[in-house]
């Protein structure tokens, strides 16, 4: 699939359906509404999800893509509690900050990602980033500095998972290419903490098997998706059959030249970004 040369239109416009989604005329009607629209569904529970945002096409380039590039993968399979910190051993062991969790999944590094491909174009253009930052009514946003982190593809292989975790930043936003045979469902529990409350109580239910609070996420191929995981426990569950989960998430933040630390780039992609071209 060949991108347009026309300068009329922008380098993404076989990656995105404009006519649905407007991104690069956000002041217009429709890119107000869109706007509008986006930010209502994000304040009712914390998630906003964009059907068909990304193009058959360009859906099925990244899925190629994606098994082209699967050797350069860096495969983790960790545990962890549901913070990311030291697991507690003075508290009981079905507390949370004593549960433990496994993640398991195939990282595929942005500096691995072809100039070319259908969501680098995307990721790096200022029009997205300006929807992103409407939509999550931000001054100004900045795309990740990181060599290795700032896009990726994730590949959740049969028996993978993404155990129940809150997430450090306040968002995130991905793009979904390929649906598991069975199970790789984005579960999540909107306002399960607060800013001022742990509500470990409340955790533990759900760490427990109470699925009374428990949503799914779409993940129909072509998705993008707004998730403010701070607050909202999530997980992607285990993969079955052979066909694997492919998404990417979209990293950014409010200040330029964000980068992973050292540590956390180890443990992510098995090398740091001084190690990256």
């Amino acid at each position: 699939m060949s991108h347009t040369t026309d300068l009329t239109l922008p380098v993404y416009a076989d990656v995105v359906d404009l006519d649905r989604y407007p991104i690069h005329e956000l002041d217009s009607d429709k890119g107000k509404a869109l706007i509008d629209s986006c930010r209502k569904e994000l304040a009712k529970d914390g998630c906003c999800t964009l059907a068909r945002f990304i193009k058959p096409a360009a859906v099925t380039k990244m899925v190629e893509l994606a098994g082209q590039l699967k050797e350069k993968a860096w495969v983790s399979d960790k545990t962890h509690n549901v913070y990311f910190t030291p697991f507690d051993e003075t508290v009981d062991a079905d507390h949370p900050l004593a549960h433990h969790e496994r993640s398991a999944k195939h990282g595929i590094a942005y500096d691995c990602i072809p100039e070319d491909a259908p969501l680098r174009r995307l990721y790096e253009s200022d029009d997205l980033t300006r929807f992103i930052a409407a939509v999550l009514e931000k001054p100004v946003l900045y795309r990740s500095a990181d060599p290795l982190d700032a896009l990726q593809i994730t590949r959740f292989h049969p028996g993978e998972e993404l155990g129940w975790h809150f997430d450090n930043s306040e968002f995130s936003i991905t793009v979904m290419y390929q649906k598991a045979d069975q199970g790789g469902d984005f579960e999540y529990v909107p306002g399960l903490r607060t800013k001022s409350d742990e509500c470990y109580s409340d955790v533990r239910e759900v760490l427990q098997g109470d699925r009374s609070r428990i949503k799914v996420q779409s993940s129909a191929p072509g998705t993008l998706a707004f998730f403010h995981g701070n607050c909202a426990m999530h997980r992607v569950t285990l993969v079955e059959g052979k066909t694997p989960r492919i998404n990417s998430v979209l990293t950014y933040g409010e200040h330029d030249n964000m980068r992973l630390s050292d540590l956390t780039s180890e443990l992510f992609y098995g090398r740091t970004s001084s190690d990256a071209p």
